[in-house]
């Protein structure tokens, strides 16, 4: 290990931003950058879509008005913004004829929706000609909405359960499904009314969650970046962990974590990150496939942690009924988990590689924690907001109130000009107090805050000035509806699956399937249902793997015994581990565009520092003493559950590892596996096993390591003397 630091100038990106964006976009999706007219409607559209998303959380609208309008939005954003091919030079600032069809017959197919509303939603088990034209053609327009956004795989899949919705006895293809899956069959009107004029199809649960929670989530993260609120993270990140042998790696991680808020995306964040981080994880001594394991690892990492997870979170609380702060709380501690096995094994890695310590040339802590720490608020502002009463909904709707605000304390970062802060301020506290003495309702102080921000969309929209803060303003609400577009595509399209499931009885028969083919064996039902989300991972986005998994899969592990919240719990990890799992990986795919490595191996490299947290969902879901993880049961049990797998998860990492106190034996390292293993099963018993083994390992190294001898120091001798 070297004695002398590494000094690393103020990180600036080794890619341009276009060229990050190219990059996302190649796993993310594609789109188009318009100018002109052309880029002001789209940006008009846009900002509208979140302004409406944001009226939705202070006003009372009705499901199904709110879901659909949400996705015709949607669907012309998509058919406006998403290239049918992507391909030649002229895609990106061109838009064919084809798509303005698109746009035309979605505004068609819901607009049909509300000329008799009333009629149209009572009328569902017996739809008219002209509903099942409508109908039909909304599923077309949502396929092909997917195939654009997400991939031609998660189109072809609802295909094949709309097929099967139709294939039986009674159905539109008189085909008998063989085996336990055979159902009487549908016809083409049951299908279509089924999916599209009730609540349990296209407008179902996960289009819901999309509308209410999601894109208040993307717009609030949009507007936390506008605010340069990445930038200080970073830079915090890099102020924070220098001069030590792990302070590169430690610098990505936490960085990671920081982003995960504003951006929502493990390949984005990793390649945010990557394009600033990557020469200071060379120069520290990682090869090209470990600095991007690092990378990819801390980019999901900030998916699944708290305040702000992935998209599968907000489904988890519709799905069981409970709270957002509910799901945070059962997440703690397997992020505490994750993230320990990746400082573990970037501690190894400096011990093992002989990593540099580095020094960072940036401004110190102290300095940017005075001038810009009012980011930081955005780590528990919604949080504090939820414990004090308020919905998730309205929760970010006030920290997105919150981070206009604190915007203004310094002109670069305003996302307004500070002269509207101060009115937004004003009235919203001349309302509270008004509200507070009884002269208008309390729900008035939310519409007073909105209309604020309206102020700013028109301040800016009038003076079209590029130093005019509330220019940022709109750039937010725009890219927060941007944001938001291939989940409105995925989750509509998971609504026809769930829809399948709901009128041919599918989930129970799978339920069924699954619980014999693992003979009842709840280990195996868990191997099964990790292996069926992984393969899901393979096409699929992780919300959209989510939501299938759920509704195949989760029956089956309750009624094996696993609590329906630890069920849902162990597919959204496993949803979200499936992004850096072989062989296709999206994350170290588009982090080794950035380092130049082998895609492969750098996947197999965020394997590793990854591993360590695909054992956790097990350890809540194997015996009941396990949701202790999840902050649930008697508190005792909690803490006994809490330290096991904390020191099963150590053992397990340095078994892997190699290296406890120092280079581990190969005796000494199956021991730790050992005993990491068997941690895994939240048992008193076996923890105690463990818990032992791992002591001893730890005692004999403690015993036996070579002390440091003292350096003698003979007195000289005067030869005169």
């Amino acid at each position: 290990m070297s004695s002398q630091p590494v000094v690393v100038p103020e990180p600036e990106p080794i890619v341009s931003q276009e060229q990050a964006e190219e990059i996302i976009e190649k796993y993310e999706g594609a789109t188009r950058a318009l100018k002109g007219h052309l880029g002001a409607v789209v940006t008009a559209i846009a900002v509208l879509m979140s302004l409406f998303a944001l009226y939705g959380a202070v006003a009372t609208i009705p499901a199904q008005m709110i879901r659909s309008v949400h996705l015709l939005f949607g669907l012309i954003l998509i058919f406006l913004l998403y290239p049918a091919l992507g391909q030649g030079d002229s895609w990106r600032t061109r838009i064919g004829w084809s798509d303005v069809l698109l746009v035309a017959l979605s505004i068609a197919a819901i607009g049909y929706m509300f000329i008799d509303f009333d009629a149209f939603i009572y009328r569902s088990a017996v739809p008219l000609t002209q509903d099942v034209v409508f109908g039909g053609l909304l599923i077309l327009l949502i396929l092909e909405a997917v195939r654009r956004t997400v991939g031609w795989h998660l189109a072809v899949l609802v295909m094949i359960f709309l097929l099967y919705g139709m294939a039986g006895y009674k159905g539109l293809i008189p085909f008998d499904v063989p085996g336990p899956l055979v159902h009487r069959g549908y016809g083409l009107d049951r299908i279509v009314g089924h999916m599209y004029m009730t609540l349990e199809g296209i407008f179902g649960t996960p289009i819901d969650v999309s509308a209410t929670f999601i894109i208040l989530f993307t717009i609030y993260g949009a507007l936390l970046d506008a605010s340069g609120a990445g930038k200080f993270f970073v830079d915090f990140s890099f102020a924070l962990f220098g001069r030590k042998p792990t302070g590169a790696g430690r610098t990505v991680t936490f960085a990671s974590f920081l982003l995960g808020g504003p951006s929502g995306s493990g390949v984005a964040t990793s390649v945010t990150l990557g394009a600033i981080a990557y020469p200071m994880l060379k120069k520290a001594g990682y090869d090209k496939e470990s600095a991007g394991g690092i990378l990819s690892a801390g980019g999901i990492g900030a998916v699944l942690s708290p305040p702000v997870l992935g998209a599968a979170s907000f489904l988890i609380a519709e799905f069981l009924k409970i709270s957002y702060l509910q799901v945070i709380a059962m997440s703690l501690v397997p992020t505490l988990l994750y993230y320990v096995s990746i400082f573990l094994m970037i501690e190894l890695d400096a011990h093992k590689f002989g990593i540099k310590e580095v020094q960072i040339e940036t401004l110190p802590v102290k300095v940017l924690v005075r001038k810009y720490g009012y980011h930081l608020t955005s780590l528990f502002t919604i949080v504090i907001f939820m414990m004090g009463g308020f919905t998730a909904i309205m929760s970010v709707f006030w920290a997105s109130v919150v981070a206009v605000l604190l915007s203004v304390i310094r002109h670069e970062t305003a996302v307004v000009p500070r002269w509207l802060a101060g009115l937004m301020l004003v009235s919203i506290i001349a309302t509270f107090l008004a509200a507070y003495i009884g002269w208008v309702p309390a729900e008035s102080i939310s519409f007073v805050a909105l209309a604020s921000l309206l102020v700013g969309i028109v301040v800016a929209v009038l003076t079209r000035s590029p130093d005019n803060p509330a220019i940022r303003l709109v750039r937010s609400l725009e890219g927060g509806a941007k944001q938001v577009l291939s989940v409105v595509a995925t989750t509509a399209a998971a609504g026809i699956i769930i829809g399948v499931f709901t009128l041919t009885g599918l989930g129970l028969k799978l339920s069924g399937l699954i619980i014999d083919a693992a003979g009842a064996n709840l280990f195996l039902g868990l191997v099964y249902t990790a292996l069926a989300v992984w393969v899901l991972g393979l096409a699929l986005p992780i919300t959209a793997s989510y939501i299938i998994a759920a509704v195949l899969a989760a029956p089956a592990l309750i009624r094996m015994g696993v609590p329906d919240f630890a069920a849902h719990m162990f597919i959204f990890y496993y949803a979200i581990l499936s992004e850096v799992s072989p062989p296709v990986g999206l994350s170290p795919f588009a982090v080794s565009a950035i380092t130049g490595g082998n895609p492969y191996k750098t996947m197999m490299m965020a394997w590793k520092y990854t591993l360590p947290a695909f054992v956790v969902p097990f350890m809540f879901t194997l015996a009941p003493e396990g949701v202790g993880l999840l902050l649930q049961g008697n508190l005792l049990n909690i803490i006994f559950a809490t330290v096991s797998a904390l020191v099963g998860i150590t053992a397990l990492t340095m078994g892997v590892g190699g290296w406890l106190l120092r280079k581990a034996s190969w005796i000494e390292r199956i021991i730790l596996v050992v005993a990491g293993l068997i941690l895994i099963y939240p048992a008193t018993s076996l923890d105690l096993i463990g818990l032992a083994l791992f002591a001893v390992v730890l005692a004999y190294q403690a015993t036996t390591m070579k002390r440091p001898q003292p350096t003698t120091i003979m007195p000289s001798v005067n030869k005169q003397g």
